[in-house]
């Protein structure tokens, strides 16, 4: 499924089956989960993807072939590949453990072709190894829902009560942790919107209502998947003096200005910035102990522009997932 242009449908198209590099595998597509980011790629919101893109960065497949500098990995292996597609290695940041934040950086979906299609290559050291226990369908989200939800999380420090506003892939995950690890969640979403509040509270929520509510206790921090920048202010004050709202999105509409009463107190504003592939060893690790259960609605590779239209209207309870006919 091709993006020819931002802001136009999704188009079927067949392609030569891709020849990996030196360094990448050809992977035989099994699942590829559906993500807010594609949405804002194929919205036009995040400018310059590469021309005639295959969308999709939540992909989990099998090893096909290898390129004559693949050693990690083997014909038949099981792999994930997430946004993270490529880096440097040489700047700054990538030299102090900060690669996310390369600025050279390539990634999955967008300047590299995706997972939105039967077959796909990557870079070998940018895949990782996927954890035994899930299916295809029920593992593709964990490799951005679950690692940017993981980041996040991470961000907003040690805080017991914690808010999450916007209730769907990512928050659905990280409340799972959350709640292991002993956390109150406060749970956010669209006004009138039961459905989520009620997945909310199957979660384990404490509490669950609308954005424009205030929770029954003050917030230790927040976290906002939902891409409304009008968020920012209602969670910090719903956040108590020393918290952290932690802005989770690649995108988020403006920032409505505020009376800089909410935030001080020592309050913090922070975003969340792509991923390391160490934060994909430690969070797939602890997927697999816990483990971390993923809701998802498979569709047909084919009915890629139904499910972004599912994911853009706010009806999903979970994640999305492609299935191509080459992975079912």
């Amino acid at each position: 499924m091709i993006l020819d242009a931002p802001n136009t449908p999704l188009v079927a198209m067949t392609l030569p089956v891709p020849v990996p590099g030196p360094q990448q595998i050809l992977i035989k597509i099994h699942a590829c989960a559906v993500c807010r980011t594609d949405l804002h790629v194929v919205d036009g919101e995040l400018p310059g993807p590469k021309p005639a893109l295959v969308p999709g960065h939540e992909i989990v497949g099998t090893v096909a072939a290898a390129g004559a500098a693949v050693g990690r990995f083997r014909t038949g292996d099981r792999v994930g590949v997430p946004w993270l597609g490529w880096t440097c290695g040489t700047c700054g940041y990538c030299r102090s453990g900060r690669e996310n934040l390369c600025d050279r950086a390539r990634f999955t979906g967008y300047q590299i072709d995706g997972g939105y299609a039967e077959y796909t290559v990557a870079d070998q050291r940018f895949c990782f190894a996927m954890p035994a226990g899930y299916s295809d369908v029920e593992a593709a989200p964990l490799l951005c829902a679950g690692l940017i939800g993981y980041r996040a999380l991470r961000m907003a420090g040690e805080a017991r009560r914690l808010g999450i506003y916007g209730f769907g892939a990512a928050a659905h995950i990280i409340a799972q942790v959350a709640r292991v690890e002993g956390r109150e969640i406060y749970a956010f979403t669209r006004a009138g919107d039961r459905p989520a509040q009620d997945f909310a509270r199957s979660l384990g929520a404490v509490w669950a209502g609308a954005s424009d509510e205030a929770p029954p206790e003050p917030l230790d921090a927040a976290i906002i998947f939902a891409p409304a920048g009008t968020l920012v202010p209602a969670a910090l004050r719903a956040t108590a003096k020393g918290g952290t709202v932690v802005c989770a999105g690649i995108h988020m509409s403006d920032i409505p200005s505020f009376p800089y009463e909410w935030l001080w107190g020592e309050r913090a504003i922070r975003s969340v910035a792509n991923l390391t592939r160490r934060d994909g060893e430690e969070f797939l690790a602890l997927a697999a102990r816990l483990p971390i259960r993923t809701k998802t609605e498979p569709f047909d590779l084919a009915d890629a522009n139904q499910a972004l239209e599912r994911l853009r209207s706010g009806n999903l309870t979970g994640a999305a997932v492609l299935v191509p006919e080459a992975g079912a």
